[in-house]
């Protein structure tokens, strides 16, 4: 597609010597050869929305004076993309998948920590961080003397993103008392505390996770297996090629009887399929043989 066909009419209250179709090419171009997000032209009224504001902050003036800049620094770069990136979600998001994960994963998670085993779980493409503390106060559960048994086994939990600012309120682990609504009352009321009107994330809690900086596009920098890997409605802004690259990937750094748990509308496909078996909607378990 041509940059002139992108959109044939500048768009409304914006001069084109500011941003036109070759910007917004340009941009979209530099986004999915970083993070693998496709961004359809029907997005060049967001991309001008989210890129507009550093622009202005960089001094550049117009869009082309900034496409130049990100070309040239990694970190203006790296700024861009992820101001472009999706941020939505909330707690216990696609509750299927937490009750699944505690009816059929956690008790044997739990056999094994009583074994001395290193347990790790990923939450990749965390965002806000509302997945990961979902995740871990659900494995924690709602009783808290045998969930602080639980924090002290070896246990290891990580949440990354490519968006720096996203995993800056992840780490927090502040959010308005009515985000939890979904939460189970028993989990809330033992892993959150009363900050004003907000409830952060207890300590003992916040303690087990690690929040990371990740492209899951680049390498991965650790070594071993995952136990449980959440990647959930980050793969819809890819194209086919780079779904199946990457949950390839997954399934390769899962452990043996290990479970995947992707989006309500993403699928498995490709090499991996013949890793993953299906257990339930959008729950993969990465076989044994």
């Amino acid at each position: 597609m041509s940059a002139a066909s992108i959109f044939a009419e500048p768009l409304p209250g914006i001069s084109p010597d500011i941003y036109g179709p070759a910007d917004f090419k340009a941009v979209s171009d530099i986004v999915y050869g970083v993070a693998g997000i496709v961004l359809p032209p029907g997005k060049a009224m967001l991309v001008y929305s989210r890129i507009a504001p550093l622009v202005r902050e960089r001094g550049c003036g117009t869009f082309a004076n900034y496409v130049a800049l990100i070309r040239s620094d990694p970190q203006e770069q790296a700024r861009a993309v992820s101001s472009l990136t999706t941020n939505h979600t909330f707690f216990y998001r696609e509750a299927h998948h937490f009750d699944h994960f505690e009816r059929e994963v956690r008790p044997g998670l739990l056999r094994r920590m009583e074994a001395r085993e290193t347990i790790r779980i990923w939450s990749a493409g965390c965002s806000s961080g509302e997945e990961t503390w979902s995740l871990l106060m659900t494995l924690l559960g709602g009783d808290k003397l045998s969930g602080k048994r639980i924090a002290q086994r070896d246990l290891r939990v990580l949440g990354s993103d490519i968006a720096r600012h996203a995993l800056a309120k992840a780490r927090v682990a502040t959010y308005p008392a009515r985000d939890f609504k979904p939460v189970p009352s028993d989990l809330v009321g033992q892993w959150t505390r009363e900050d004003g009107e907000d409830l952060t994330i207890t300590d003992d809690a916040r303690a087990i996770v690690r929040f990371r900086t990740l492209n899951l596009l680049e390498d991965w920098p650790f070594k071993g297996r995952f136990d449980v890997i959440f990647c959930r409605n980050v793969m819809i802004y890819f194209d086919n090629p780079t779904k199946e690259r990457l949950v390839a990937r997954f399934a390769e750094v899962l452990a043996p009887g290990g479970h995947l748990y992707i989006g309500h509308s993403e699928r498995v496909t490709g090499p991996a399929a013949a890793l993953l078996q299906p257990v339930g909607p959008t729950i993969y378990r990465r076989r044994t043989a």
